[in-house]
């Protein structure tokens, strides 16, 4: 379930009470209620992040990550039990989902196969309703350890893996789905846009795959919220497609802080490099809506024209079938000075040193 009109056509019983992963499809399910739909964004306890700790906080609520990949093991397994009992609304129904006899075999969703006659909207669609199949990720354990410096091909193989098991996801897994299932549309620019929010005193994080194609911006992602996730190809420009964000986190009291913008993500799933995840970093707060407009129309034309693409997406063999040559300086050039050169709007930023590449991405919270 993904929002708080979602509907389900089988019980959370059904979900929750499967016996542990063989690394097999469908093997465990998590409890998806209207419930946690309603508290998720009114309140600042039900949310987590995946970062380089077994346990996390985001909101001021612990979340946990299996990182023993599957089978699932023991200790993992129990904790996700003992941790969703307190943390669901529907937690007292833990016991009974456990100590039934008999549960209902939940089906495995297909993954939707590209036609030549689909257009790119209707593909798009298509992998959104394939994610909003999965469901989302009730439990408070995430199921996929995500570490967002792993190179872009070790991602693939992430994704491949949630096809396989077909277990819930919360927003971050979606987005390495999302990039997965969009890797063979080349028309189709994928990037990640990350958001910072605060509610009653906490902090929320949450991202999702902006998408570009022939002239319109849209979204992919999964969320609590209807309006939180995936956004129909229709938005002109980049800034009307994060101000529409803006809009939604207000109307649960949410107030955005800040705004990052990554990089076209490559096409070849064999790229041994890490996706750029945040060059455009704006903060919200202090820039105002209309400058925040203005620094995103800026930034979006430098995508549409490629000048911001990722090194890692062009080969040498196609620089210089375009009549270019790599300069020895540009050929030597580093993942740490992108990230040096990484616009940074925040009114502080002039006073900051530029961050080490092993520190861009520690602490990274996600709000879902």
């Amino acid at each position: 379930m993904t929002g708080p009109n979602a509907t389900s056509t089988s019980s959370p019983t059904a979900k929750m009470g499967r016996h542990r992963s063989k690394s097999t499809s469908g093997s465990t399910y998590c409890i998806s209620s209207p419930g946690a739909e309603s508290a998720s964004l009114s309140t600042p306890n039900n949310a987590g992040r995946s970062s380089g700790e077994e346990e996390e906080k985001d909101g001021g609520v612990l979340f946990y990550v299996n990182r023993t990949g599957f089978p699932i093991d023991g200790v993992t397994w129990e904790r996700m039990w003992t941790h969703v009992a307190k943390v669901h609304p529907d937690g007292q129904d833990i016991s009974k989902i456990r100590n039934a006899a008999y549960l209902p075999k939940h089906p495995v969703p297909s993954v939707p196969n590209f036609k030549p006659t689909m257009s790119v909207p209707d593909w798009l669609l298509a992998i959104q309703n394939y994610m909003k199949t999965l469901q989302y990720n009730h439990t408070g354990t995430q199921f996929f350890e995500i570490r967002k410096t792993r190179p872009l091909c070790g991602l693939m193989e992430t994704a491949r893996e949630m096809i396989r098991e077909s277990l819930p996801i919360k927003c971050l897994e979606a987005v390495i789905l999302g990039i997965y299932l969009t890797n063979g549309l080349t028309s189709v620019e994928r990037f990640p846009i990350s958001f910072k929010t605060q509610f009653s005193g906490n902090h929320f994080h949450h991202v999702v795959l902006g998408v570009y194609c022939n002239g319109r911006y849209g979204t992919l992602g999964m969320s609590r919220r209807q309006d939180l996730m995936d956004k129909a190809l229709t938005f002109r420009t980049l800034s009307d497609l994060v101000l529409e964000f803006e809009d939604s986190y207000r109307r649960y009291q949410h107030t955005l802080k800040k705004v990052k913008i990554g990089l076209y993500v490559p096409h070849d799933p064999h790229v041994f490099q890490p996706i750029e995840w945040k060059y455009l970093v704006l903060n919200a707060a202090r820039l105002g809506r209309e400058d925040m407009r203005k620094e995103l129309e800026k930034h979006g034309r430098d995508m549409r024209m490629k000048i911001l693409k990722s090194s890692s997406a062009q080969s040498p063999i196609k620089e210089r079938s375009r009549g270019k040559s790599l300069s020895p300086r540009r050929r030597q050039s580093s993942p740490q000075r992108r990230h040096i050169h990484r616009r940074d709007k925040s009114p502080a930023a002039l006073d900051r040193k530029p961050a080490e590449l092993s520190t861009l991405t520690d602490g990274y919270q996600i709000r879902i």
